[in-house]
């Protein structure tokens, strides 16, 4: 599909145990390769909700009475799956990051290859831009966002040299950026650099993690007992959160005990962490990163 290649497409979907007559959640249509597996393991009876909040995604809408596309932040699960009268479904799948669509579209400003306005929304009617990131945000503030969502040691001399040099322009397109950080950008590591500024500036602008946080709190009161989650993550912020929550419930910190040492946690994982295939990156080079974890309501 030109629209996005779905990673792990048939792991992700198995993780869900699809039941025909069941109801399901794709948190992360895109271009609908996921979407459309799990409608092809579904009856006459189940149905599928799916949310994205990307306009551009609503062409790939499928045809379907048992389908409904959503288009909103899956933040917001709980609240529509209401709407439309829906309290617990059997299972969701998500499949986070930035769909190859938005990464070979050079006015959405997502690619590092392209020059492109400052731009990075997933949800186009969003007011918060990179451009707003780079050059509103105070010094601390971008230091935090390099440091925390890139992992970028030199952060703090980054952020200084940003606020520096927008004090004599404006930063408004991928070229001037690169520009203004060429001395942190040496030959050997550049793409590797730049790939760190773009994703922590991306999970800004989108609030990734906030939003993570909020789904995966949600999840305990949405899936029906022995419903299951299947989510991929492609970085190592998005990895951990998943991870500790399917472990203990909790984003940092340790559960409480009781006095024999045990702890109820909602969520049990299934299986092993699943990675791709080294046929499937051959063909799909996206997909290097990806890390698949599947766990039910218990």
């Amino acid at each position: 599909m030109d629209y996005h290649n779905a990673v792990l497409l048939k792991e992700t979907v198995d993780g869900l145990a699809i039941k025909p007559d069941g109801v399901y959640v794709d948190v992360t249509f895109g271009g609908g390769g996921h979407s459309r597996e799990i409608l092809s393991r579904l009856g006459p009876q189940g149905k599928l909700y799916a949310f994205d909040q990307d306009k551009d995604a609503l062409e790939n809408a499928i045809d379907d009475e048992r389908f409904v596309l959503i288009n909103e932040n899956f933040r917001f699960i709980k609240r529509f799956l209401r709407f439309y009268g829906v309290k617990e479904v059997d299972g969701v799948l998500a499949d986070f990051g930035v769909s190859s669509h938005q990464f070979d579209v050079a006015e959405r400003g997502f690619s590092t290859r392209f020059e492109a306005d400052l731009d990075m929304r997933m949800n186009q009617d969003s007011k918060l831009s990179a451009y707003e990131v780079i050059n509103n945000y105070d010094e601390e503030q971008i230091r935090a966002v390099l440091f925390q969502y890139g992992e970028l040691r030199q952060a703090p001399a980054m952020a200084r040299v940003i606020v520096e040099a927008r004090k004599e322009t404006e930063i408004k397109t991928s070229e001037q950026l690169k520009a203004v950080l060429k001395s942190f950008l040496n030959h050997q590591k550049e793409n590797k650099v730049l790939a760190q500024i773009y994703q922590a500036i991306r999970i800004e602008v989108n609030q990734e993690i906030e939003v993570l946080k909020e789904l995966l709190l949600q999840m305990p009161e949405v899936l029906k007992t022995d419903g299951r989650l299947s989510f991929i993550s492609y970085h190592s912020l998005e990895d951990r959160l998943v991870k500790r929550f399917i472990r203990n419930g909790l984003f940092e910190g340790e559960p409480e005990r009781d006095v024999f040492g045990n702890f109820e946690v909602p969520l049990k994982k299934v299986g092993r962490l699943i990675v791709p295939s080294r046929e499937e990156i051959k063909v799909n080079n996206r997909a290097r990163s990806a890390k698949l974890r599947i766990a039910k309501k218990i």
